[in-house]
């Protein structure tokens, strides 16, 4: 699943349009690496993502193509805040 998408679906950023100009402002990293926001994210893998002067780092749980509101917490574990 793409990174943008994914960002959307789990509720850890709100707009995928937000998530993609993050992605393409360096913001969001996969396993200690910068990415576009079409790299493939996959169960597994650790996302860091850069609020300003903050980092959310999660791993992820699951990719699932469609999620609930009340279900989007399950697709990521939060490692550090």
């Amino acid at each position: 699943m793409r990174i943008d998408k994914y960002l959307k679906i789990s509720r850890l950023i709100k707009r995928r349009t937000v998530a993609h100009d993050a992605c393409e402002q360096t913001r969001i990293y996969i396993n200690d690496k910068a990415v576009k926001p079409g790299a493939q994210v996959k169960a597994g893998d650790k996302v860091m993502i850069r609020f300003g002067n903050s980092e959310l780092t999660v791993r992820v749980l699951a990719t699932p193509e469609h999620v609930t509101k009340d279900g989007a917490a399950e697709l990521y574990e939060v490692i550090s805040e």
